[in-house]
């Protein structure tokens, strides 16, 4: 079978320092094993597809295919670990803020794919591609509830990410006296609704993707400038909240008497007197394969 190199698009790790024979080809049998089952679920349906007619085309076993890949979903969705690594890594980085730690891993995968378009003998082919794959995973119950559960999980990430940060910040303005305001839990709701909001910013790129792709007129470069204006125009509903309020209202609490727009999540229009909620952003990650 002849299959597309799905990894081509996906945003890339740093190749390994001393990568030995036996770890490359772990590597690259796994990502056989996820082009052949991608381009088999595209071809046939996910589910008429079974886990051992996959093993057969790449010449293994069921029980290696599931040594790699704990899950069926998870050899045509299986950059969650990537994604929430990079994020971690991301807003563990305190000299940046969180919304432009998330911008920049958005942006590479957005790179990556448009790179990878440009690149390609047929674009509107490569295009059309990426579109299937999306309408299969819109299609199927268990992938939509794999998304379901990423995104849960990378919300989590995030959360316990902008916690440590807020840790961090209460350390360097010598507020760890006994007695003073203890920093907010991952679990609370300003570090919940943060990590919810970046991580919707996933879904507002891959919407405007899929949109953008399936009308068809965009070049490579004109689709990453305009994929790129959504994107920021999303984060710039969140700056004003999320850079200038976490770091402070995780390392030294809420004061819940007071009702300013920062603490309430509303925020105060230029020139008015009054408040306006935040625009909420859906977080359903549509995760494109490897």
């Amino acid at each position: 079978m002849t299959t597309v190199d799905w990894s081509a698009w996906r945003r890339q790790e740093p190749a390994p320092g001393a990568e030995g024979l036996r770890e490359r080809k772990k590597r690259l049998l796994r990502q056989r094993l996820s082009d052949t089952a991608t381009e088999m679920f595209l071809e046939r349906g996910f589910d008429a597809v079974r886990v051992s007619e996959i093993a057969r085309a790449c010449d293994v076993s069921e029980k290696t295919v599931f040594n790699h890949f704990p899950t069926k979903e998870s050899l045509i969705l299986d950059r969650g670990e990537a994604t929430s690594a990079a994020l971690r890594a991301g807003l563990a980085e305190t000299d940046r803020s969180p919304v432009e730690a998330t911008l920049e891993i958005l942006a590479e995968e957005l790179r990556t794919l448009t790179s990878w378009l440009a690149a390609q003998d047929d674009p509107r082919d490569a295009a059309a591609r990426i579109g299937r794959f999306g309408a299969l995973t819109r299609s199927t119950p268990s992938l939509r509830a794999y998304h379901l559960d990423m995104t849960e999980r990378l919300v989590a990430v995030a959360a316990e990410a902008l916690a440590r940060r807020g840790e961090g910040a209460r350390t360097e303005d010598g507020d760890d006296r006994p007695g003073g305001p203890p920093p907010g839990p991952a679990g609370g709701p300003e570090v919940q609704i943060a990590a919810i909001a970046l991580v919707g910013l996933w879904s507002v790129q891959y919407r405007s993707l899929a949109r953008r792709l399936a009308e068809g007129t965009c070049a490579p470069d004109r689709l990453h400038e305009a994929v790129t204006a959504d994107v920021r125009r999303a984060a710039a509903l969140l700056a004003g909240g999320i850079d200038t309020d976490i770091d402070t209202s995780v390392a030294c609490g809420t004061d819940t008497g007071t009702t300013s727009g920062s603490e309430t999540g509303l925020a105060t229009p230029a020139g008015t007197g009054r408040t306006s909620p935040r625009t909420p952003v859906h977080p359903t990650v549509q995760n494109m394969p490897r």
